[in-house]
């Protein structure tokens, strides 16, 4: 019988090989993207403090409204604007980009750019 690999597995594998080398300070903290198959969360997290600074996901009853009629990468990149727009109130410019171990394309890509689009600098 042929075994196929577990992708999330591989997925964390990844993400653990890159977040030896980023990590998140007060100054520069950490854009954290996770992705499920029906929705996603963006977290801006301090990993010296250890403290979530700022979030948003595609849970939020605020943007119920606003999602009925986007496809995935839409909520993504309202999601990722979302979080960018909340982060400036907090007063951060600039943060690290974490995609999770997901490959830079499609969903995670979208966050990216509703965050740059709302003024996060990467």
């Amino acid at each position: 019988m042929i075994s196929k690999p577990d992708k999330n597995e591989l997925r964390k594998v990844r993400h653990n090989r890159v977040r030896q080398r980023i990590s998140g300070t007060a100054e520069r903290p950490r854009l954290n993207v996770y992705r499920s198959t029906n929705h996603i969360y963006v977290q801006i997290i301090d990993d010296l403090a250890g403290h979530t600074l700022v979030s948003a996901s595609s849970m939020e009853a605020d943007l119920r409204d606003q999602i009925k009629d986007l496809d995935k990468k839409g909520v993504a990149h309202l999601v990722g604007k979302r979080v960018g727009e909340r982060a400036k109130e907090k007063g951060i410019e600039a943060v690290v980009f974490d995609r999770g171990g997901y490959l830079y394309t499609g969903r995670v890509a979208e966050v990216a750019a509703g965050a740059r689009e709302a003024g996060l600098n990467f």
